[in-house]
């Protein structure tokens, strides 16, 4: 097989269950084109035709999942590199915003020692309203050992290399496996970040980090003590409940601007 021409390789799973947010995604991957060369790889079983279908549409490349969980998929997905030299993620209901890829790919073409470039994400509703914007900018790398994970999936690009380095997603996690790949890479290389929003994540009861809140966050804090020296761990205890606790806040003020954009 001759080398792709992508720089990019943009890994998107899905269930085909959600086949209205699935063409957006799909719409908002393919404007991306305009920017730069990508590669898109669907991950999805061989019984959700009608997402397979959907999916050829837009010149992805289908890889059939594993029915092992989000990681799994994931990781099937990075099977099909075929020389790009960046990934990136979106699930079937989030978004990239225009030129989004394109934004981050240059900070990291821009720095060697760069390994992950991350932006700013938009919470949006089921309909596309803006609910709060994720823009932590530096703070989210420097909290990001002991505090919340402020750097939202489809808003950051990984080097590849570096990726392949740390062994892929932990297929045993099935929310934080993007916390525990970024603590990872720290070891790596460097972090850099935007405030500009590049991406949206879609905030709805059926998102499976929505509506799992409290399981996410005790996985996270699992990720976060495993990757903390050891004479350290024993006092997490300590930070992790007001974080779980300040979370937990967030969500629920997110939620409730979501219901009010719903009673309009």
């Amino acid at each position: 097989m001759s080398k792709s021409a992508a720089s990019v390789l943009v890994v998107l799973p899905t269930l085909g269950d959600r086949l209205d947010f699935l063409k957006e995604t799909l719409e908002s991957v393919e404007r991306q084109r305009a920017d730069l060369d990508l590669t898109l790889v669907v991950v999805t079983p061989l019984a959700a035709e009608s997402a397979r279908a959907l999916a050829l549409t837009y010149g992805a490349i289908l890889v059939e999942d594993p029915k092992s969980g989000i990681s799994a998929a994931i990781n099937c997905g990075l099977t099909a590199r075929n020389g790009e030299e960046y990934y990136a993620w979106v699930g079937d209901d989030d978004l990239f915003r225009d030129g989004g890829l394109a934004l981050l790919k240059k900070q990291l073409d821009e720095d060697d020692r760069a390994v992950v470039a991350y932006g700013g994400c938009d919470y949006v509703d089921p309909d596309g309203n803006t609910l709060w914007v994720s823009a932590a900018g530096n703070l989210a790398k420097t909290v990001l050992a002991w505090g919340p994970n402020l750097i939202p999936n489809p808003a950051a690009m990984i080097r590849f290399d570096a990726l392949e380095a740390v062994g892929g997603f932990d297929e045993e996690l099935r929310y934080a496996m993007d916390l525990d790949v970024f603590l990872s890479l720290r070891r790596h290389g460097r972090f850099v970040a935007l405030r500009q929003s590049v991406a949206a994540f879609r905030w709805h009861p059926a998102s499976t980090t929505v509506a799992n809140r409290r399981a996410s966050s005790l996985e996270a804090e699992r990720v976060k003590r495993k990757h903390l020296p050891t004479g350290v761990r024993v006092f997490s205890p300590l930070w992790a409940v007001p974080v779980r606790w300040a979370s937990a806040i967030a969500a629920s003020r997110v939620t409730a601007r979501a219901r009010a954009f719903d009673g309009k």
